[in-house]
């Protein structure tokens, strides 16, 4: 992100857009994700003491621990419900703040509700030209990105590394 002197909304760079593009893409798994570990966090922490996932979390280790193994995984999992609630959160807002309602429909469908390009076509209205949907993707990508490098997403993320 960076601001010129006098700028009041700075673009989105070709980095942050392909970013930007990313995070859209996983959107409706972050979403599925959040809904299945608020309704089930006491379930998934018990299959992973009683089940085999947390027997190793690495091929390379020889021997488990497999209560310890349990714990590193419940605890990697709300980790992910963290960020993942905080990067929909802002992902969608953003979404909102698109003034185009052609734009925000396709990005809706393509993004939001996770559908394929394909599908996306489909359920935009008659006469709309693949074209057009793609353009309206790139526009609508280019904006969320936009909006994100002004909310502080990009921050965010690199946070985590």
């Amino acid at each position: 992100m960076a601001y010129e002197q006098g700028e009041l909304f700075a673009e989105a760079s070709d980095k942050e857009i392909s970013e930007t593009e990313f995070y859209l893409e996983r959107y409706k798994d972050m979403m599925l994700f959040i809904a299945d570990f608020e309704g089930n966090e006491a379930d998934m922490a018990q299959v992973a003491i009683d089940g085999e996932s947390a027997r190793r979390l690495s091929v390379d280790d020889l021997h488990a621990d497999k209560t310890a193994n349990a714990v590193i995984l419940n605890e990697k999992q709300k980790w992910m419900y963290e960020r993942y609630r905080v990067y929909t959160f802002m992902i969608f807002r953003a979404y909102n703040l698109i003034r185009d309602p052609d734009v925000k429909e396709v990005i809706r469908v393509r993004f939001i509700q996770g559908h394929s390009r394909k599908e996306t076509i489909l359920f935009t209205r008659r006469g709309t030209a693949a074209s057009t949907v793609d353009r309206y993707i790139e526009k609508g990508i280019k904006m969320v990105a936009n909006s994100l490098n002004q909310m502080g997403f990009f921050d965010e993320i690199l946070k985590r590394n």
